[in-house]
């Protein structure tokens, strides 16, 4: 699946080490999550209520 027009973006709480994750959320029925080291390596593909699960999981104390 090509991404053509994803905007990529890094979370706010991202350190200064590079060991991060970028993430397009801007487009139609999927979410795409890739390693901000490699931009144009492999792409983890998500549906939108997956990624909301996700996040919502991750929030948890």
């Amino acid at each position: 699946m090509e991404l053509i027009g994803a905007t990529w973006r890094k979370s706010t709480r991202s350190g200064t080490q590079g060991d991060c994750v970028e993430v397009a959320d801007d487009l139609r029925g999927v979410v795409g999550v890739r390693d901000s080291k490699d931009p144009t390596g492999p792409v983890l593909t998500f549906t939108p209520d997956t990624w909301r699960a996700f996040i919502e999981y991750a929030k948890r104390p």
